[in-house]
């Protein structure tokens, strides 16, 4: 028995062509499933908790680009740029600075080349693609990505470059550099990063040799250990790509090799598999959003998936400080939060949600667009977190939200999307978007399918 959700446009996986596609429930999960004229019929798995689904569909709270206009463009996703009819501001501006890089992994949506073929943006092309994204975003900050940006020489000067624009800059990164050298590491923290966003796939070596083609824990464990001696208040947060069958057994682990280094790491960013750049499709590889959530709740046992929200509701913090809302699709992820209370002795991790009523005041700031003091106040149960997220409200500083985020540990997913299952309902709500060189700033997930280069 099917149930309809919704009608949708995608692409044909095979030749990208626009085409018609419908949203339904069939056995408590939902499918995405699509026709191409010239290829065929397209069936795969959206989100595997139907109710899951709904419930953060209630709780989602729409951001709209002030400039986005009601009638979609008719070349939407084939000429991204951004356009009129994209709905959300950019959070997250992100820039390729190389594409080279030092593992050629079987699992990558970039399709970096391990040995190089690209010639490189030059300084000055990353600068001004900076500086195009604090002029005409309200973006939270920059994420430089690759390739492996550490490859470049210059790295540490295009961090300090950003830092002149942005307050929060990030670099994504396997490791391997960090893990070869302290001083770099301290080079990179000097410069000005905010944080590292660290390919972490698992507590075992099995996963780096099946999704990366080579053992890497020791690097990883390396690279961790010789950035907490960076500077004052390094951080990391942990980014597994996950493969149904290679590593969702290993979530809980995850989590707990956070719990255990929460001095560095502040959060774990689960990230399921997407199928394309080097990537290969394979159905029975497909993770959702709701399991990794189920699967979180299975392996930890103290948090439930019923503690996670959908990434809008970040928009409580992020508003506060001044910059974008996060107004992505509720489908695209989950987020939530641990708190520590005060043992010196062994770590006691609780979910967010048993000292702050997230519902209330997600309802709140949907009625208001902003979160009071007295809501605060009345809506957290939690002297630190009370001092500390009032705080924020009351300075709308960023250095206040990150001292919230220090003594926060956070646990989110966020799916990329892949040609397969392709919805441009969500696609218009992307809020992490590419800078080019030619001035165009392109959705995360229409530029990894359509527009990128491999």
């Amino acid at each position: 028995m099917r149930t309809a959700i919704g009608a949708t446009k995608s692409i044909c996986p095979v030749c990208h062509r626009v085409i018609d596609a419908h949203l339904y429930e069939e056995g408590g999960a939902v499918y995405i499933a699509k026709s191409c004229p010239e290829h065929g019929h397209f069936k795969d798995l959206y989100w595997s908790d139907y109710q899951l689904y709904r419930r953060f569909e209630a709780q989602d709270i729409r951001i709209r680009n002030v400039n986005a206009k009601s009638e979609p463009n008719a070349n939407c996703p084939l000429a991204c740029g951004l356009c009129q009819s994209h709905e959300s501001p950019t959070v997250l501006g992100i820039i390729d600075v190389t594409n080279r890089c030092n593992l050629r992994c079987p699992v990558c949506f970039a399709g970096s080349n391990g040995h190089g073929y690209d010639k490189d943006p030059t300084a000055d092309e990353i600068k001004a693609i900076i500086d195009n994204f604090a002029t005409n975003t309200n973006a939270a900050g920059i994420q430089f990505s690759g390739g492996e940006p550490t490859l470049r020489a210059d790295l540490p000067e295009l961090i300090a470059y950003a830092r002149r624009r942005f307050e929060h800059v990030e670099v994504d990164t396997n490791g391997i550099k960090m893990a070869q050298s302290a001083e770099y590491c301290r080079e990179i923290e000097s410069a000005g990063t905010s944080v590292i966003y660290l390919q972490f796939d698992g507590v075992t070596d099995l996963p780096y040799e099946k999704l990366r083609g080579r053992k890497l824990l020791a690097i990883k464990k390396k690279a961790i250990e010789n950035h907490r001696k960076a500077g004052p208040k390094p951080a990391i947060v942990l980014v597994p790509t996950l493969v149904k069958g290679v590593n969702d057994d290993q979530i809980g682990a995850i989590i707990k090799f956070a719990i255990e280094n929460r001095d560095i790491i502040r959060g774990v960013n689960f990230q399921p598999v997407s199928f394309c750049g080097r990537t290969p499709y394979r159905a029975s590889e497909r993770i959702t959003v709701s399991d990794v959530l189920r699967a979180i709740e299975e392996q930890t046992g103290f948090i439930h998936k019923n503690d996670f929200f959908p990434p809008s509701l970040m928009s409580m913090l992020l508003t506060s400080i001044g910059k974008s809302g996060v107004g992505c699709h509720f489908a695209c992820g989950a987020f939530s939060y641990l708190v520590f209370l005060d043992d010196k002795r062994e770590p006691k991790p609780e979910p967010i949600t048993r000292y702050v009523d997230m519902e209330r005041l997600a309802a709140i700031y949907k009625e208001r667009g902003k979160i009071s003091l007295i809501a605060a106040l009345r809506n957290i149960r939690l002297e630190l977190l009370k001092k500390l997220f009032v705080s924020v409200i009351k300075s709308h500083d960023y250095h206040d939200l990150s001292a919230l985020h220090f003594k926060l540990l956070f646990i989110g997913t966020m799916h990329f999307m892949d040609s397969y299952n392709f919805d441009l309902g969500r696609l218009r709500r992307c809020v992490i978007h590419y800078g080019l060189p030619d001035g165009r700033i392109v959705p995360f997930c229409s530029y990894n399918n359509i527009h990128r280069r491999v």
